[in-house]
């Protein structure tokens, strides 16, 4: 050490009057001082030993109105700015600046029970689907458990940013998971819990798709499909395929359209299929024509004796499933675009398929030939008492059974 230990000793001044002397070197200038008693002279001693000390280790020894805790955090927050360049006054002024503190703090567990709630009762009135609620409930319970124990109000970019990209999810999986956290965050602002929506800053990613991407069935396929199941368990599916392929039924058990539809709504006579809004997908009514090879299925398979969706769907299904590559929406998929084929109109397949012209001109323009069309349209059950092509069409000339909806400017059928 390049200190001298700091001692005291008894000091005779000039006038009489004894004195105790503090005398030491603190690195190198020599100390040396007065003072009337030995206590007063032993606490110097000690705090200039204090100081030496300090000053071989680089402390410093100050006079400061902070608390022992307040000193504490204060060297905690230097030691984080080391490598900046900026100093600690300008994060304090940025953070001064820029936070709001949220009105009260919500545990991010009760403020998720309480969106997930509200949106029960969305559910409830018909507002929001079973597919989507189940969607929120589970990527908020995930959201939940990956910031266990925080308040809403200490979601960050930073956080949501990581806690989206874990697992290298697809950028259209990262879409709509960053959707369901917008709208749960909103909620959390407007509530007070929140004093700014840091989903703002959260990048949204744009995905360019090429068009003529849907995966469908050929002309042939669809034979083949519907020729197995008119023997198979007495042609019980057949309504089924039927509607989801030659009318474009949203084909999802248990929550697609096909599911709610009433055989009720399914008229001969009109030539129509009634979608509700309680039915529709996007919860837009509309009316489906009935093209009369599937007015043919629906006679030889009528409805009222045949059920639309069969009893343990899900179950049944998977015998046959991978045989024909029924994959998600394969069969309205196939409907759509061989009806685009056939009429060359994308206003009408967006009526009758509930889409927007722009999603069918992206997804299934040009997918399938004309020809190919035809012979889709023309696919007629075996069963005994089914019409002929040539017989529906004189029919539908004559009858509204098996007639297309007309509007100004739509395609009749063949």
């Amino acid at each position: 050490m390049n200190h001298t230990k700091f001692g005291i000793r008894r000091f005779q001044n000039r006038n009489g009057v004894t004195s105790w002397r503090v005398e030491g070197n603190l690195h190198g200038v020599r100390f040396r001082r007065n003072f009337k008693t030995r206590e007063e002279a032993a606490a110097e001693q000690a705090a200039l030993e204090i100081k030496a000390i300090n000053a071989t280790n680089g402390l410093h020894t100050i006079a400061t109105p902070l608390t022992p805790d307040q000193v504490r955090e204060a060297e905690a927050v230097f030691h984080r700015l080391a490598d900046r360049s900026r100093p600690l006054s300008f994060y304090v002024d940025f953070a001064l600046a820029n936070y709001r503190e949220p009105e009260q703090q919500k545990p991010l567990a009760n403020a998720v029970g309480e969106y997930v709630a509200s949106k029960e009762h969305e559910f409830e009135q018909a507002h929001i689907s079973r597919p989507q609620l189940g969607s929120i409930r589970w990527e908020l319970r995930k959201l939940q458990n990956h910031f266990h124990g925080k308040p809403v109000s200490e979601l960050t970019v930073l956080g949501l940013i990581t806690y989206l990209e874990m697992g290298r999810t697809g950028l259209k999986t990262y879409n709509n998971r960053r959707g369901i956290l917008s709208t749960f965050l909103k909620f959390a602002f407007h509530r007070g819990w929140i004093a700014e929506n840091p989903i703002l800053r959260v990048p949204h990613h744009r995905i360019r798709r090429r068009r003529g991407m849907a995966l469908t069935f050929t002309a042939a396929q669809t034979r083949e499909l519907m020729e197995y199941f008119e023997g198979f368990e007495g042609g019980r599916w057949v309504p089924y395929f039927a509607l989801c392929l030659f009318a474009g039924i949203r084909p999802g058990v248990p929550n697609g359209e096909i599911t709610k539809l009433r055989p009720e709504a399914v008229c001969l006579d009109t030539g129509t299929i009634s979608i509700s809004a309680e039915v529709s997908k996007v919860r837009e009514p509309r009316r489906v024509a009935i093209q009369p090879n599937l007015a043919a299925w629906l006679k030889a398979y009528p409805l009222g004796k045949f059920p639309i969706v069969i009893a343990n769907f899900q179950k049944r299904r998977a015998k046959f499933v991978k045989r024909f590559g029924l994959t998600h929406d394969v069969l309205r998929h196939t409907f759509i675009s061989m009806f685009v084929a056939k009429y060359r109109s994308m206003g009408e397949a967006a009526l009758q398929a509930g889409n927007s012209e722009s999603i069918i001109r992206k997804h299934y323009l040009d997918l399938k030939s004309q020809a190919e069309a035809e012979e889709f349209f023309n696919i007629l059950p075996a069963r005994v008492g089914a019409s002929a092509p040539q017989d529906m069409a004189a029919h539908s000339r004559g009858n509204s059974a098996v007639s297309v909806v007309s509007r100004p400017g739509q395609p009749q059928a063949a």
